[in-house]
């Protein structure tokens, strides 16, 4: 059970406590339930009052002694006897129930609008009969004098299905083009029906006629468009509530075109149900994120429920403080609130029970279960146990033993709690340590200059209108204390977004920051100032009163701000050229390193070899480590004697030797494995081969002028017949 407490008006969730995972078997869950204390003190109201996907509508009989409420998958209606705290029976249907109504005092019959435009009619047995009507329904209503069913839907007809006779009578046609909710008053029984265009009708069923029209839309403040009228209720024979699809609930006396009270939920979306408390003047009134509970006379709010997924329909129990509420969940909610009228009688023990009852802190894991990702698996090495029995598969992730969360994460990360220990050591001892003798400053410890950046943001009443208060805002708190939360300005990330970061000069950022140190300063000595004020002024020593230089500043300030926007574009490129050049500066750092250690290597081994050929090839220890070659003469005789020399230099320098003079070698990346070579197939031409080629050229344009093209000729005609 859980409590929560608004406006003095304490509500209690007699549905929460700890949920089970649904692949436990029963023994499990009761073994459970045995082990564990809280488990033993958990209250569950009704067994077995859950659905097994959703919850679509719930209802309560006439009588008061069965709950019904249908939901899927598959879909399917359950009857809840009170008497006995338990479920009675369950029926499934071939589709979905979009609404129900009870048309006798108990469950013994009951008639089914589904979404596939099919009617159900169940006795006490099961379904008693089946039919169609023309088109998609929204909801229905039964009147009890005449046994006629009034269903509405996507048309403008008001279909009249007779349960007496067994026939469809002759529809009512409004103006409207579809209609979506529809009310039968319980006095005078006349027919509401709400159209989209947000326009309310009403029929007598006596003489069969429109007996009236209402505009609902046009009566709310500041809408732009129409909204549609989404639910409807009445609370005795003269007031209705009306809610639109804008999230308004309009209160009207039938009497009278302007409604008594317009209560806004702020948060447009559809209000889907209205139900009064006469005795207490309250409404109740639900759409998709929270049920409202508010006074009628006032519209002031007595109570709120939030949702946790989103609420489809609620109902609640005449003259008392109970009221079950239906969600896009397993669970279906049930909630009791004093203040709104007593227990019912077949759970009167709340009233004790209430009394002394305390809070309880609802967890949001299973019990003794622990949600983890594939990477938190991976990180506590337990990425063997998949497709084990101690891991159950669920989303993205996994489901595991707490106990054995708790040995992985304890056996993962030993010093985990020595580090957390020593870093609270610290911070209260960092604490205690403050000098005797200081000046507080509004400039907080970490991040300064971005600090600096907000003052000047919020200085500009401008700029605060449209930006929130970082500096104000406790989500941000840390960000702001804790040295890890730092901006790291070395990071190829920040290199790339300063720009946009940065928006104030180095400049700009020391006149903030020496106006707000003096502003601080001021406030200091102000007290110090107020008994002596007309004698002793110390405004010209610490500069209070602003200058003609600071109003020339703040006016160039103004000015800068329109020339930072034009800078903008310059200020990107030079960020991303610096962090080319910082990438290719780090690139050729490792380079030349694997290159330095890999000439100490051939040089220590090639000694004695390299001995004669001196003359040939120079080795310079420069800062690329590159080789070079000596100029050669002429003659065949030193040729000669240069090749044999080459042939006895090693391979490896030779490669290196052959990729300095004849190709092109460059990193890909930052790994120093990852390289590409450039260079051409085709040798550069001798003299003696250029001289052929012109020749050939010669020779071969020489010819194209001795051949006689075929044109010339004259040929005979061949017949092949």
């Amino acid at each position: 059970m859980f409590v929560n407490e608004v406006n003095d008006v304490k509500i209690y969730n007699l549905s929460a406590g700890k949920s089970v995972p649904e692949w436990l078997t029963d023994r499990r869950k009761r073994s459970q339930l045995m082990k564990k204390v809280d488990s033993r003190r958990q209250i569950e109201l009704i067994q077995d009052f859950d659905m097994p996907g959703v919850c679509t509508s719930i209802r309560m009989s006439p009588d008061q002694q069965y709950i019904l409420a249908t939901g899927t998958y598959k879909p399917r209606v359950k009857c809840f006897e009170v008497c006995n705290l338990s479920i009675k029976f369950e029926r499934c249907f071939d589709s979905e129930v979009t609404t129900f109504e009870a048309i006798s005092d108990d469950y013994s019959k009951l008639v089914f609008l589904q979404c596939d435009r099919f009617v159900e009619i169940h006795s006490a047995s099961g379904r008693h009969y089946r039919l169609r009507i023309p088109r998609f329904g929204r909801d229905m209503k039964y009147h009890k004098p005449t046994c006629d069913l009034f269903i509405v839907g996507t048309t403008r007809d008001i279909y009249r299905l007779n349960l007496e006779r067994g026939q469809f009578l002759q529809p009512y046609e409004t103006e409207a083009s579809c209609i979506n909710a529809c009310d039968i008053n319980p006095e005078h029984q006349l027919l509401m029906v709400g159209s989209k265009e947000g326009i309310v009708e009403s029929w007598d069923p006596r003489s069969k006629t429109r007996v009236g029209t209402l505009d609902v839309a046009i009566k709310l403040p500041g809408s732009k468009t129409f909204p549609s009228v989404s639910a409807m209720k009445f609370k005795n024979g003269l007031q209705m509530g009306v809610g639109t699809a804008s999230g308004h609930v309009l209160l009207y006396d039938i009497r009278s075109r302007d409604p008594l009270l317009i209560k806004d939920h702020l948060n447009k979306v559809a209000v889907k149900r209205i139900a009064f408390n006469p005795s207490h003047q309250t409404v109740y009134s639900l759409d998709d994120a929270m049920l409202k509970l508010w006074d009628e006379n006032t519209g002031k709010q007595v109570a709120y429920i939030e949702s946790t997924t989103s609420f489809n329909d609620f109902c609640t129990i005449p003259d008392t403080g109970m009221f079950f509420l239906a969600q896009e969940d397993v669970k279906m909610l049930t909630y009791y609130v004093p203040s709104m009228g007593p227990a019912p009688r077949w759970c009167s023990f709340l009233d004790n029970l209430t009394e002394d009852i305390e809070s309880e802190v609802v967890e949001n894991m299973y019990d003794d279960y622990q949600f983890v990702t594939q990477k938190e698996l991976a990180e506590l090495g337990l990425d063997h146990l998949i497709g084990s029995n101690l891991l159950k598969g669920y989303m993205h992730g996994y489901f595991m033993d707490a106990r054995l969360y708790n040995k992985a994460k304890s056996a993962a990360d030993p010093f985990a709690f020595e580090r957390f220990r020593k870093e609270k050591i610290r911070k209260e001892i960092e604490s205690e340590r403050k000098s005797r003798l200081q000046i507080k400053s509004n400039l907080p410890k970490v991040n300064q200059e971005l600090a600096l950046k907000i003052m000047d943001e919020q200085s500009n009443a401008a700029k605060a209108a449209k930006t929130p208060n970082l500096l104000n805002d406790t989500r941000f708190k840390a960000m702001f204390e804790n040295p890890e939360f730092a901006i790291n300005k070395g990071a190829e990330e920040y290199k790339l977004l300063a720009p946009v970061l940065n928006r104030l000069e180095k400049s700009k950022l020391k006149d903030i920051k020496k106006r707000v140190e003096v502003a601080r300063v001021a406030e200091l000595h102000a007290d110090e100032a107020k008994p002596h004020e007309e004698s002793d002024n110390d405004e010209d020593l610490f500069g209070f009163e602003k200058s003609d230089e600071d109003s020339e500043k703040s006016a160039g300030e103004e000015s800068s701000d329109d020339e930072g926007m034009r800078d903008f574009a310059k200020e990107m490129k030079k960020a991303y050229k610096d962090v080319r050049k910082q990438r290719e500066a780090e690139e050729e750092a490792a380079e030349n390193e694997h290159e330095d250690d890999g000439m100490d290597n051939s040089d220590n081994e090639q000694d004695n070899k390299m001995s004669n050929t001196t003359s040939l090839l120079q080795h310079k220890q420069t800062g690329k480590g590159s080789v070079q070659m000596t100029a050669l003469e002429d003659n065949n005789f030193k040729l000669s004697e240069m090749r044999n020399k080459i042939m006895k230099i090693s391979l490896k320098d030779r490669i290196r030797f052959n990729e300095a003079t004849s190709a092109n070698v460059s990193t890909i990346g930052r790994s120093l494995g990852n390289r590409q070579m450039t260079f051409d197939l085709k040798k550069k031409p001798t003299k003696d081969e250029k001289k052929r080629e012109y020749l050939m050229k010669k020779h071969r344009e020489e010819r194209k002028k001795v051949i006689r093209p075929i044109n010339a000729l004259k040929l005979k005609k061949v017949n092949f017949k």
